[in-house]
């Protein structure tokens, strides 16, 4: 796909976000503030058998955020909270297709910082340095 193509599907995702909602029978949760954009993120994790279940999210923010948070659902759906714990930087570009760069790193790590802490929290461990880069 070309970069135009990348940034169609993710500007798609942010005005029709999938998994949107809030989910108060969730196993964890984790809400993310990015002080820099605003964006405002809650993920909500469901866990059967080690792997995630169900999830969605909530919140505001702008195109790269919401967009992501949208593409990230998707794509965690059946994945084990072990291969959640390895993801980072990389997989959201992976993901989106697009390098956001320095000054919107925060806009696309955003999710899966809050995915993140939610497994971190589910599973009663401290998260670890990558995380909180994130």
């Amino acid at each position: 796909m070309s970069l135009d193509l990348y940034a169609e599907d993710l500007v798609a995702n942010y005005e029709h976000p999938h998994n949107r909602k809030n989910m108060s029978d969730c196993d964890s949760s984790s809400h993310e503030y990015n002080t820099t954009c605003g964006d405002d993120i809650t993920v909500y994790i469901k866990v059967k058998d080690g792997k995630i279940s169900d999830i969605s999210f909530d919140g505001s923010g702008c195109a790269i955020s919401v967009g992501t948070a949208s593409k990230l659902t998707d794509a965690i759906k059946g994945k084990s909270v072990s291969e959640i714990e390895s993801l980072g930087f990389d997989f959201i570009v992976d993901l989106i297709g697009i390098d956001p760069g320095p000054a919107r790193a925060k806009c696309a790590t955003i999710s899966l910082k809050a995915l993140k802490h939610a497994v971190f929290i589910y599973e009663h461990k401290k998260p670890d340095s990558e995380t909180e880069r994130l």
